[in-house]
């Protein structure tokens, strides 16, 4: 793929679609991090439960980051539609890496670092087919500051600052949910996202944060948890991303991880399996539409969102735990078909 230099965020329409963009990136991340971590017994490997579930939270607060800087700007986030849930393998969205459903182990890891893996200092910013999230964010980066300095603040971030979802309505990470209302702000609310998925920016593991479930300790970006659990050690004061972790060891139980096809197919029809399996869509896409509810004004609905979450782990572990290795397809269900 050719990889263009030339940013095409050259107005706000332009900026809105890319910020959407950016919604659709956030999302697609979800489904296979939800995979991977419903796979795993939380007794037998309470490790790899905790660092997968820190990273699937974190980019749920991405997500209404998105939402944030997309509703600053006028734009309007949508979720609940049939693109968000093509069949898996898929593309991230206007990027190059493969995502898939699969359960927790090797292939698991090896596709959330190259999800996750930092830009290098001299890949330049990447509006579309980018290799990197970094990229991405970084050419959405450019076009605010260009837009802001030919059109000035107050016309880039016109949106209605009641749409903000704030951090009171998001507790559940050691992130920062940022408030967007003008460039700082949205500055800060790229960093928050790139920093978490890669690191701080003068090229350490850690992101800024103390770890959710250990606050004694610094949290490591996206990247490094998932090198963590790939070389079975935690990173440490002093280590460094030439070092890699030398630590305490991470353990992980292969035989604590449920058995399941990659990229399932829909089960045959008339059997508990695909019953399970349309029972689950039906929830995750019911999820999508709060969530779109809540990024367009009717705040309450994350709460709703996030308490439905739980509910689809239950559904998935109980599809895991039939004969068949059959697992969840994420798949688009209509409004109307999900009573």
């Amino acid at each position: 793929m050719t990889h263009r230099t030339t940013g095409r965020i050259g107005t706000l329409d332009s900026l809105r679609e890319h910020l959407q963009w950016a919604v659709e990136l956030e999302h697609a991340t979800l489904p296979p991090y939800l995979t991977a971590l419903y796979s795993l017994d939380a007794e037998r490997n309470a490790e790899a439960v905790e660092l997968v579930s820190s990273v699937f939270v974190e980019e749920m607060l991405h997500l209404a980051l998105a939402a944030n800087l997309l509703n600053a700007v006028g734009g309007r986030p949508r979720l609940d539609m049939p693109e968000m849930l093509p069949p898996h393998p898929r593309q991230l969205p206007h990027g190059e890496v493969e995502l898939s459903l699969v359960p927790f182990g090797t292939q698991a890891l090896e596709m959330f670092l190259r999800l996750e893996r930092p830009a290098q200092p001299n890949d330049a910013p990447q509006d579309d087919g980018y290799r990197t999230i970094g990229q991405f964010y970084a050419a959405i980066e450019q076009g605010m500051r260009e837009l802001c300095d030919r059109l000035g603040e107050p016309a880039v971030f016109g949106g209605d600052p009641a749409r903000q979802v704030s951090g009171t309505q998001f507790r559940h990470t050691a992130g920062r949910l940022v408030e967007v209302k003008d460039l700082k702000s949205a500055l800060a609310a790229l960093a928050e996202i790139v920093e978490q998925g890669e690191g701080n920016d003068r090229g350490e593991v850690w992101d800024g944060d103390n770890d959710v479930f250990h606050p004694e300790r610094e949290e490591v970006g996206h990247y490094y948890r998932f090198l963590e659990l790939k070389l079975g050690r935690r990173f440490q004061r002093g280590d460094t991303p030439r070092s890699g972790p030398t630590g305490e060891k991470v353990v992980v139980d292969p035989d604590g991880v449920a058995a399941m096809v990659a990229n399932p197919r829909p089960a045959g029809q008339g059997g508990a399996a695909r019953a399970a399996q349309e029972e689950i869509n039906r929830t995750y896409c019911g999820i999508l539409h709060l969530l779109e509810q809540a990024f367009n004004g009717d705040q309450p609905r994350l709460g709703a969102a996030v308490g439905q979450m739980f509910a689809l782990k239950a559904q998935v572990q109980a599809l895991m735990a039939l004969p068949g290795d059959a697992g969840p397809t994420f798949e688009y269900v209509a409004p109307q078909s999900r009573s």
